[in-house]
């Protein structure tokens, strides 16, 4: 490693000796497969990071066509969950759509549209999949259970893992390429946006998913450039934090270290030496328009029996 990345690696080791508690940082320039990081290997709690492996689980099933985005469920008594969302307080019966229900779940985090779709998919599958991909701390141990202390151990996983998976849906290897695609702009309509984000020049496209629990934030996602090309992936998790504010500026702190220095690597000409004098890359574009996902010649989802929209404001921390 040398040039910006080692420098980086160089800022990233000293600004870890200030953490405010337990931490995992990976990255990975998409460019050149270069990766830094500090502790990435460590399994930590996922928080609603998780949500992503669902995710994956429900576009592969979808894709093996057990059932399509306007697929119905039905809202259990046992799906519900108060932490973090809205749906928890809907009448037993109501009706959503997965699509609906993967919005919910990835952009406002809701709990209870997770564990529907945990239900829908099944959570050892999603399991395993995770292991063919390659995930070796990733796993689901229960539904989204809120209430006490045991969703720390329920939902694990690692920095390196999120990196891996994110960067398979950055180059549009996971599941497949629309599927890939699908994801991505799901998680660009992420409604959580005080952490990776929040540093970064108004206008930065970031397709990314959020996790707080009581002493945990975590925030991962895919970081894009001027051009609208993939430029790197950032995984950050923290733990056991004094607060969840020190756990914000740390985790700002290292988004904005990361974009500085992959945009700078980014001047890179393909012969790999470094020209200062390059014209910058920093000023960024206006954000895409809302996207539709929808699968390849399927007609929209229904509105009807779609609960109101949810509020823009962040809910009490929740996983």
């Amino acid at each position: 490693m040398a040039g910006p990345l080692a420098d980086f690696q160089a800022q990233l080791n000293t600004y870890s000796m200030r953490a405010p508690g337990h931490i995992g940082i990976a990255i990975q320039d998409l460019r050149t497969g270069e990766t830094s990081g500090i502790n990435a290997g460590a399994e930590m709690p996922a928080a609603s990071t998780i949500k992503i492996p669902v995710m994956v689980e429900v576009f592969k099933q979808l894709l093996a066509g057990k059932f399509d985005l306007n697929t119905k469920l039905k809202l259990r008594r046992s799906d519900k969950d108060w932490g973090s969302g809205d749906l928890a307080g809907a009448r037993v019966g109501s009706s959503y759509t997965v699509q609906r229900l993967l919005s919910l779940m990835i952009d406002v985090s809701d709990n209870t549209a997770t564990n529907m779709l945990i239900r829908l998919v099944g959570r050892q599958n999603i399991n395993d999949s995770m292991t063919e991909y390659g995930l070796t701390h990733t796993r689901l141990r229960d539904f989204i259970r809120s209430e006490g202390n045991g969703i720390r151990w329920a939902l694990r996983s690692s920095p390196a893992d999120m990196m891996h998976l994110l960067g398979k849906m950055a180059k549009k290897e996971l599941v497949d390429e629309w599927a890939s695609g699908a994801m991505i702009d799901i998680l660009r309509d992420q409604r959580h946006n005080g952490l990776l984000p929040q540093p970064l020049p108004v206008g930065t496209d970031i397709a990314h998913k959020t996790g707080t629990l009581h002493d945990t934030l975590n925030d991962v996602g895919i970081v894009y450039g001027p051009g609208g090309d993939d430029r790197y992936v950032i995984a950050v998790m923290t733990t056991d934090l004094r607060t969840l504010e020190s756990g914000r500026r740390f985790i700002r702190g290292v988004s904005k270290m990361a974009y500085t220095a992959l945009n700078k690597l980014a001047t890179l000409p393909d012969d790999g030496s470094f020209n200062p004098n390059a014209e910058s890359e920093h000023a960024a574009p206006q954000m895409p328009d809302q996207k539709m996902w929808a699968p390849p010649n399927a007609a929209p989802a229904p509105t009807t029996g779609a609960p109101a929209e949810v509020p823009a404001a962040v809910p009490s921390p929740a996983p």
